[in-house]
C-alpha cells in the first residue's frame, strides 16, 4: 500500500491542482503569507497548505498551534476578517463536522506545512468560499466554531483550472 500511496501523491502533486487560495495576513499579522491548494483526490480532496510568519514567541515547550478552516463567506474583507463568515457548513452539522473544519496547523518557528485528505468536499464545491488561520488552536468541542481565536490570516479560494 505505501508504494501505492506514494505514486498516487506523486503524480496529484505533479498535477495543476484545481482550487488555490493565496493567504495573506491580517492588518495586525502582515508578515503572514502562504497558500492552500485542492487537488481532488478518491472521493474528496487533498489539501496542502503552507504558510510563513505566523506568530512564534520563540518560548520553547509552548504550543504554536492554529486552527484552519474553510469559511462560508466569499471576502476576507472587514475588521478582523469579518466578511469571511462562520465555517463553510453546507450539512447543517455541529462543529467538529462542519465540511470546512480542517485538521490545525503546527507552527515551526513560524512555519507550517501540511497535506491532508478529507471527504467532506471536492475542490469544486469551496470555489469562491474563504480559507482562514485562526491564532489558536481548534478546542474541537466548543460551538459553534471551536473557540479557535481571532481570523489572523485568509485567502479567497479560486477557480485554477482553465
Amino acid at each position: 500500500m505505501r508504494k501505492e500511496l506514494n505514486s498516487a501523491l506523486l503524480t496529484i502533486l505533479r498535477t495543476r491542482p484545481s482550487a488555490c487560495a493565496d493567504l495573506f495576513g491580517s492588518d495586525q499579522y502582515p508578515d503572514i503569507h502562504g497558500f492552500v491548494c485542492f487537488y481532488p483526490f478518491l472521493d474528496g480532496t487533498l489539501a496542502a497548505v503552507e504558510a510563513a510568519g505566523l506568530p512564534d514567541d520563540g518560548q520553547a515547550c509552548k504550543q504554536h498551534i492554529f486552527g484552519c478552516h474553510i469559511h462560508e463567506g466569499t471576502d476576507c474583507r472587514g475588521a478582523g476578517f469579518s466578511d469571511t463568515g462562520n465555517h463553510y457548513n453546507p450539512g447543517g452539522c455541529s462543529h467538529p463536522d462542519h465540511a470546512g473544519d480542517l485538521p490545525p496547523l503546527f507552527g515551526n518557528n513560524g512555519y507550517t506545512l501540511i497535506l491532508f485528505y478529507t471527504d467532506r468536499f471536492e475542490p469544486e464545491d469551496i470555489i469562491g468560499h474563504t480559507v482562514v488561520i485562526h491564532s489558536q488552536a481548534d478546542d474541537f468541542r466548543s460551538q459553534p466554531s471551536g473557540d479557535s481565536g481571532e481570523k489572523i490570516a485568509c485567502g479567497i479560494i479560486r477557480n485554477t483550472m482553465p
